[in-house]
């Protein structure tokens, strides 16, 4: 394989700007599967990574991602290659080695279907000493955030009003494209107010829909979605460093800082909590150890928390898609149907259910389609 190379130590920022056809040069163990999935829609004919992608340390997706796209992946090349090439150099991959000119330059592992599989076995049996040190970790984050996550950040006054709405937040995590069109529905007929966080707000521009908010560090959101109109609020550390706020001071668009600990998706959740929001749904969610891991966070503190506080307000999109597949054959749905009436009727009564509702119904005719 031959191709012009584009080189990038960070994946998510590499995957915004590689071009169709490019072979992408990154540096990134573990690659998860979110930073695999940038890579296969930017159109990468291949990509090098200077790092191990699969350390066995967990099951990481992303070597299974590229593989199933067939992507080919040269792994474990050395840091020396981002001395040696620079963005447009053209390269040739031939088995294992990397030449520049006709000179190899570089020597790596080609990642197979068979390499993989025998390292996520490995992975697996290495994960019971993950979990434990994951769980440690999220206690004792736990027991420091509690007060802050728990408390009331410091949101800005005014803005998006949720009161007495639906939000629906949008994080570029795996399967967000199947929880948007899942919600698809539900978005037109609810008109819920829309944030997306850091990536997810581009998500939705793709998907046909303006988000109103948008919540993040900044560093994986396009100028495009950052110049939309969107409110925005800038992630801040604790201490009150902001790794957004040059960018969009050189944007020159208005913006927000919000100090607190934890993820960019945790605060999105607590700002809709904060504003009214009567139902929270949640695309593209990280909510087990292995989305964790794969996003370099050691515990889930501040998510837990932030679960504690919201309680039942919080629906994840992802199981709107098992509700969504019909279980019972054409002859029970009659029954079903009538069994749902006095339940939906009360429910439409009760202002707080009634999104709930929506989302049955939304179901029920999808149920009747398929069928």
């Amino acid at each position: 394989m031959r191709g012009r190379v584009r080189l990038g130590k960070r994946t998510k920022e590499l995957a915004a700007k590689l071009q169709p056809g490019e072979i992408a040069v990154i540096a990134h163990e573990d690659l998860d599967a979110v930073g695999a999935a940038g890579l296969v829609e930017a159109g990468a004919a291949a990509v090098i990574n200077a790092r191990s992608s699969l350390t066995c340390r967990y099951p990481n997706l992303g070597p299974r991602l590229l593989h199933q796209h067939g992507v080919p992946l040269l792994d474990n090349v050395g840091d020396e290659i981002f001395n040696l090439l620079q963005d447009g150099d053209v390269v040739e991959l031939a088995g294992r080695k990397v030449l520049k000119a006709g000179r190899v330059i570089a020597v790596g592992i080609v990642v197979t279907e068979h390499l993989i599989a025998r390292r996520e076995k490995l992975a697996q049996l290495n994960l019971p000493q993950e979990l434990e040190r994951f769980v440690s970790n999220t206690l004792e984050y736990a027991a420091r955030e509690k007060e802050v996550l728990l408390g009331q950040i410091p949101f800005p006054p005014g803005g998006v009003d949720c009161a007495g709405k639906a939000v629906v937040v949008v994080v570029r995590g795996a399967g967000y494209r199947e929880d948007l069109q899942v919600l698809s529905p539900f978005i037109q007929e609810a008109a819920p107010v829309l944030v997306g966080v850091d990536g997810g707000a581009d998500a939705l521009l793709k998907a046909g829909y303006l988000p109103q908010v948008i919540i993040g560090d900044m560093d994986s959101v396009s100028d495009a979605a950052l110049r939309c109109g969107a409110q925005l609020l800038a992630h801040a550390y604790p201490d009150g460093r902001c790794p957004g706020a040059q960018r969009l001071a050189q944007l020159q668009v208005p913006f927000h800082t919000v100090p607190a600990p934890g993820t960019s998706e945790d605060l999105a959740l607590l700002w809709a909590h904060a504003k009214g929001a009567e139902l929270i749904v949640l695309v593209g969610s990280h909510s087990n150890m292995i989305d964790f891991l794969e996003k370099g966070r050691r515990g889930m503190a501040s998510t837990f928390l932030t679960r504690l506080k919201i309680g039942p307000i919080l629906l994840d999109a992802k199981r709107l898609s098992e509700l969504y597949r019909p279980k019972a054959a054409y002859s029970a749905l009659p029954l079903v149907l009538a069994a749902l009436i006095p339940i939906m009727l009360f429910m439409g009564l009760v202002s707080p259910w009634r999104h709930y509702l929506r989302l049955l119904w939304m179901q029920l005719r999808l149920l009747v389609g398929w069928l």
